[in-house]
C-alpha cells in the first residue's frame, strides 16, 4: 500500500497539516459518548458539521477512526480551538510517543499494538489523545482498538469512571493501551518459546529468517514503548489544571506498569540475541557431527584401502596370489581391522 512519506512535509511552514501514513480512501468513523454519574449517551456522528464543542455537564468522549481526512482534522481544530502544531502532529503517523502541553489542551501521542496471530506479526498503530476541559478526543489510524473495556465500564457504570472527570477518562484510555502491551508481549513470549525449541531441536534456514524478523519487530516494539516512560512521567510533571491530583496517583501506578513492559521488551531482546548465537552454534554442532561421522568412516577405510591396494597390484611373484583361500583371508583381515577400529573409537567415546 502506498504510504505518504515525511519527505513530503520538508519545506512546509510549521503547522501545515499534511497527512503522513498509509494512503486510505475509507470513510472516517466518528463516535460520541457523553456521560455523568447518573446518565449516559452514545451515538455516531455522520457529518463533520455536527462536531460541536458545546459544554456538557459531564464528560464528552469523541473517538475518530481515520486521520487521513484533512478536512475533518481542520474542522476539528476550528471547533475545539486546537493549535496548528497539534493538528500537524496528529496527522503524522511517524511521531514518536510524546506529550505536549498547550495550556488549556494536552496532546498525548501513543502507539497501540496489535498482534496478528495468523501471520505472527506485530502491527503498530498511532493513537493521539487530546485532553480538554470536560472532554477527550481520541484519533486512530483505522477502526478497531483496545478501548472496549473502557466503553463497557462507562456503559455499565463500573468502577469510578462515571464519577470522575475527563482526566480520569484519559488515564483509563492510556491504561487500556498499556494493559494491551502485556497481552501482546505474552503472545510474543509464546512465539519465542516455540522458536527456541526449533532452534535447539531442528535448526533450519527459515528458523534463522524468523529470528531476524522477530529481532526487527522487537526493535520496533522498543521504539514504540520506550518513550512511553517519558510520556507518563511528563504528564505527572505538567502541573496542568486539566489533570486533578486524584488522577496523578493512578498515573504513578501506570508508570510502574510501563517500567515492567520496558523490562520485558529488553528481556526479549536479550533472548533473541542469545537465540541467534544458539542457532549458529546448533548449525555448527550439526556440521561437526556430520564431519565426525565422515572422518570416522574415512579413517576406517584407510587401512582397508591400503590392504586392497597391495593385493590389487597383481605382481607375478606375489606369494599370496596362488593361495586357495587368499581372497577370503584378505576379506576376513579387512573385516577384523574394521571391527577393531570401531571398538577402539567406541572406547575413546568418539562414537
Amino acid at each position: 500500500m502506498k504510504k505518504a512519506k515525511m519527505a513530503e512535509t520538508i519545506g512546509a511552514p510549521p503547522g501545515t497539516i499534511t497527512y503522513v501514513g498509509e494512503s486510505k480512501t475509507e470513510c472516517v468513523g466518528i463516535t460520541l459518548i457523553e456521560y455523568t454519574e447518573s446518565e449516559f449517551q452514545e451515538g455516531s456522528i455522520d457529518d463533520n458539521a455536527k462536531l460541536t464543542s458545546s459544554k456538557s455537564e459531564g464528560v464528552k468522549w469523541i473517538n475518530i477512526d481515520g486521520i487521513h481526512d484533512i478536512g475533518l482534522i481542520e474542522r476539528l481544530g476550528e471547533v475545539y480551538g486546537l493549535h496548528p502544531l497539534l493538528l500537524e502532529d496528529i496527522v503524522n503517523t511517524e511521531q514518536r510517543p510524546k506529550v505536549d502541553d498547550y495550556t488549556d489542551r494536552v496532546l498525548i501521542v501513543l502507539k497501540m499494538l496489535h498482534y496478528n496471530d495468523e501471520l505472527q506479526e506485530l502491527e503498530i498503530e498511532q493513537v493521539s489523545l487530546i485532553l480538554g476541559d470536560g472532554w477527550v478526543i481520541t484519533l486512530q489510524e483505522r477502526e478497531g482498538d483496545v478501548f472496549d473495556f473502557v466503553r463497557d465500564r462507562i456503559r455499565n457504570s463500573k468502577g469510578r469512571i462515571r464519577r470522575m472527570g475527563a482526566d480520569y477518562l484519559a488515564y483509563a484510555l492510556i491504561d487500556a493501551i498499556v494493559d494491551n502491551y502485556f497481552m501482546v508481549l505474552e503472545k510474543i513470549g509464546l512465539t519465542l518459546e516455540d522458536l527456541e525449541d526449533k532452534v535447539i531441536e531442528d535448526p533450519r534456514p527459515e528458523t534463522s529468517a524468523k529470528i531476524h524478523r522477530m529481532k526487527r519487530e522487537t526493535i520496533s516494539l522498543r521504539h514504540s514503548i520506550w518513550p512511553l516512560r517519558e510520556v507518563i512521567s511528563g504528564i505527572q510533571r505538567l502541573g496542568s489544571k486539566l489533570i486533578g491530583e486524584d488522577t496523578t496517583y493512578f498515573l504513578r501506578d501506570l508508570y510502574d506498569h510501563t517500567i515492567q513492559v520496558i523490562d520485558t521488551v529488553e528481556t526479549y531482546r536479550d533472548i533473541l540475541s542469545g537465540m541467534l548465537d544458539t542457532y549458529l552454534s546448533s548449525i555448527s554442532n550439526r556440521m561437526n557431527e556430520v564431519m565426525k561421522v565422515l572422518t570416522i568412516i574415512a579413517t576406517i577405510f584407510i587401512p582397508l584401502t591400503f590392504i586392497a591396494g597391495i593385493y590389487g597390484m597383481n605382481f607375478q611373484y606375489m606369494p599370496e596370489l596362488g593361495f586357495r583361500w587368499g581372497y577370503f583371508a584378505v576379506l576376513g583381515l579387512m573385516a577384523f581391522v574394521g571391527v577393531v577400529m570401531l571398538i577402539f573409537f567406541k572406547k575413546k567415546k568418539w562414537l
